[in-house]
C-alpha cells in the first residue's frame, strides 16, 4: 500500500498516511496534531529503479 504525505494548512504539520490508490482520491484525513481538516497532499520526489546497468 502506498504512503502519502499531507501538510496541514492550519499548523503546518507534515504527516504520512498509508492508503490504497482508489481511497487516496477521496480521502481528507484530519491533521493528527490540531485535528484540522484543512490538509493538502505534499508532492514527493519519484525515483524509478531498473535492473539495467548503464
Amino acid at each position: 500500500m502506498p504512503t502519502y504525505e499531507f501538510r496541514c494548512k492550519k499548523c503546518g504539520t507534515i504527516f504520512e498516511r498509508q492508503e490504497h490508490i482508489t481511497e487516496h482520491e477521496k480521502s481528507h484525513p484530519p491533521c493528527p496534531k490540531c485535528k484540522s481538516e484543512a490538509v493538502e497532499p505534499v508532492l514527493a520526489d519519484f525515483y524509478a529503479m531498473t535492473s539495467k546497468k548503464s
